[in-house]
């Protein structure tokens, strides 16, 4: 069966079938990798990878980036190894709610991620959708005069900020990307270093902008993320067990959908490093 490749009624995503992305063949390969930069977003349906096979697959796409030590493929889950439910309360629940809100991953350290790799294992029931929302799109329906207000701005982004935001308070060092270093600078516009398309690099994590007042960075920052995250801009993933997504953390925001978290929800993420050249802070040393 060939590969086909199906895209979204978005303005972002394709579906990719007739595949095995344990088994890719060199044709296929630059098949996905060009899909890839054409929609940012693709899912691959039924593939029931093993944790070393997606690992495999990400790897394609650059240097995987340890969120836990020693844990490549991280499990975004509400239970713990022995299924057991953890506590609503809980610090780790916390961040799953986090992940409700709009983001990008890794912006809040010095180099952020280039793409992300997720897969489906166990659903609850009903909601657990992950969301995309094409921050390409949103920059070209952008009016000129708000282009040229923001061409020039930068952001800080930082986790503390997004997680306390939300009343979930943080210590130093509880948790992957808890640190007391400045938080990071960038772009409100980042241009993609492959198709060269701009893009909002926006999102919870951004939480302020030199030069400008608090209030009215505020503003600004939700007036692009409610314009961004809006239709026929952003697409609804609803998973079935065996999925797997990767998605381009340079030109799209994504969220978790709520769900009953009376229900088990485990998915599995694998996060492929930035490119030093392109994804390093503003802020951060050369070298990172």
């Amino acid at each position: 069966m060939a590969l086909n490749i199906q895209p979204t009624p978005a303005t972002l995503g394709a579906t990719l079938t007739g595949v095995n992305l344990a088994a890719l063949t060199p044709g296929e390969w630059a098949a996905i990798l060009a899909a890839f930069h054409e929609y940012a977003v693709l899912f691959f349906p039924a593939q029931h990878l093993s944790a070393a096979a997606q690992l495999a697959f990400a790897k394609r796409f650059g240097d995987i980036e340890i969120l836990v030590e020693g844990l490549p493929n991280v499990p975004i889950a509400n239970t713990t190894k022995d299924g057991e439910l953890l506590a609503a309360d809980s610090h780790f629940m916390q961040l799953l709610r986090g992940n409700e809100g709009w983001h990008t991953d890794s912006s809040y350290v010095p180099l952020a991620a280039k793409a992300s790799v997720l897969s489906a294992h166990v659903l609850p029931r009903n909601g657990g959708a992950t969301q995309w929302a094409d921050a390409r799109a949103a920059y070209a329906a952008l009016d000129p005069a708000t282009r040229r207000r923001i061409a020039n701005l930068n952001a800080h982004h930082s986790y503390f900020y997004s997680q306390k935001k939300m009343g979930h308070e943080v210590a130093v060092g509880a948790g992957y990307g808890f640190s007391a270093a400045e938080p990071p600078l960038r772009p409100l516009v980042k241009v993609h270093p492959v198709t060269g398309r701009p893009a909002l690099f926006i999102g919870r994590h951004a939480a302020s902008i030199p030069g400008m007042d608090s209030e009215e960075a505020a503003t600004l920052l939700a007036e692009l993320l409610a314009f961004t995250c809006q239709p026929p801009r952003i697409y609804t993933h609803q998973w079935q067990v065996g999925d797997i997504a990767v998605w381009d953390n340079r030109c799209v925001l994504h969220r978790a959908c709520p769900y009953d978290y009376a229900e088990p929800r485990v998915l599995v993420h694998t996060r492929i490093k930035g490119d030093v050249a392109t994804e390093t802070a503003l802020n951060a040393p050369a070298a990172v």
